[in-house]
């Protein structure tokens, strides 16, 4: 197995659900060493959300691989003393617990990094540390309203929607690795210390809100919703075929728009002297995407796609799932991975992203049983004695 390129790194993991175990995955899956800390008995409560197979959920198997799961009462006084001696030993504590928590538990940063200067302590929440706002409970379905990502999805003409996935929670926890990934090169390269890495929620989706800010700054412009399309971008959406499937076409760039507009038979469109950039389409979006719509629905979804594809054009289906896994450039760059749950049973789930050529990441072992290292880490890691452990085991606090 090749090397991979966080090796050496460990993860203390505390909290639950999706934005702070997205990070850790994230971080597990190019060799990173996460110790997850869950609740005895019940577990993350991940490990029986959305569809199960064999009482655990799918979800579980892709984001809790990699990492080891330890069982740990984080309310007990001894619970919160021993998850103190894991972070005095780790190079990151990633935690998503509503803000005061840690600091209740007696495990503040300041506390914390009196026995580890170099701690990295990674906090996400859905409004951040500090603020009015920061004592709210804060999931990434409200987050996603306040951080206007919410505003603009969907109709004109409709109440806003929200994508199929909890794009939020993703968000955050791609922004919280690349914080932990930042404050580690910080550290190690530059010779800093630890620091603290707060991510909000709401902030996650608010940093890829493109240039609304400025817009509304200078301009006092609102981006409103636009379905298919996109403000300010001619023409790219989603259009309709005869045989009732959706085509995608984007046909924005200036040669582009013209190869599109002589291959669906609108060379009057295509040299018009309004329409020759962006700026002046969106002038007439109306008229350019009814000619391009009056062209898809005399054509299959296949037909469009193949004539649109030789003009040279972006172009392509609307996916769902059954489709995706039959898909050659998938198959081609080995965006599944076919592990085994248990002898004779075998499930596909995404490979780890994005690909490196020299250290690629990967899957050791699909998420865990729950507590299935606490031996592991409590005896090795933690060195305890074999009483001291056995001692854990019988009042429950493991």
């Amino acid at each position: 197995m090749t090397e991979r390129p966080l090796k050496g790194l460990k993860v203390l993991e505390m909290g639950q659900l999706l934005a702070g175990p997205f990070c850790a995955s994230f971080l597990a899956g190019f060799g990173a060493e996460i110790i997850k800390i869950e609740k005895p008995k019940t577990g993350d409560p991940l490990r029986v959300w959305r569809k199960l197979h064999k009482g655990t959920s799918l979800w579980w198997l892709s984001m809790g691989r990699n990492k080891k799961s330890i069982t740990l009462d984080m309310t007990n006084a001894k619970g919160q003393e021993i998850a103190r001696k894991l972070a005095a030993k780790v190079d990151i504590l990633l935690e998503n617990f509503k803000p005061g928590t840690m600091e209740k538990w007696g495990m503040s940063y300041e506390n914390l990094r009196e026995s580890n200067k170099g701690l990295i302590m990674v906090r996400v929440s859905g409004w951040g540390q500090t603020g009015p706002y920061s004592s709210r409970p804060g999931y990434a379905n409200v987050a996603e309203g306040v951080g206007g990502m919410r505003y603009t999805s969907g109709y004109p003409d409709r109440p806003p929607v929200r994508t199929g996935t909890s794009i939020g929670d993703t968000l955050a926890g791609l922004h919280a690795a690349l914080g932990a990934l930042t404050a580690v090169y910080h550290r190690d390269v530059n010779g800093g210390e630890g620091q603290v890495v707060d991510v909000a929620i709401y902030e996650a989706i608010f940093n890829m809100m493109e240039s609304t800010l400025a817009e509304y700054d200078k301009l006092g412009h609102i981006r409103e919703r636009q379905g298919a399309k996109l403000e300010g971008i001619v023409p790219t959406s989603t259009y309709p075929c005869k045989d009732g499937k959706f085509i995608i076409i984007g046909g924005n760039g200036d040669s582009i728009y013209r190869r599109l507009m002589n291959k669906i038979g609108r060379a009057d469109l295509a040299e018009h002297a309004e329409m020759q950039d962006n700026a002046g389409r969106v002038g007439h979006e109306a008229t350019i995407d009814q000619a391009i719509t009056d062209w898809t629905r005399t054509k299959t979804y296949d037909e469009a796609y193949a004539e649109i594809l030789a003009a040279e054009v972006p172009t392509g289906p609307v996916y769902s799932i059954a489709d995706i896994v039959k898909d050659e450039q998938y198959i081609a760059r080995e965006i599944f991975e076919e592990v085994e749950i248990e002898p004779n049973d075998t499930v596909k789930i995404p490979a780890v992203l994005p690909k490196l050529t020299a250290t690629p990441g990967g899957t050791d072992w699909i998420g865990p049983k729950l507590g299935a290292h606490n031996e592991e880490i409590y005896r090795g890691f933690l060195e305890m004695s074999q009483s001291e452990y056995e001692d854990l085991i019988a009042s429950e606090i493991i």
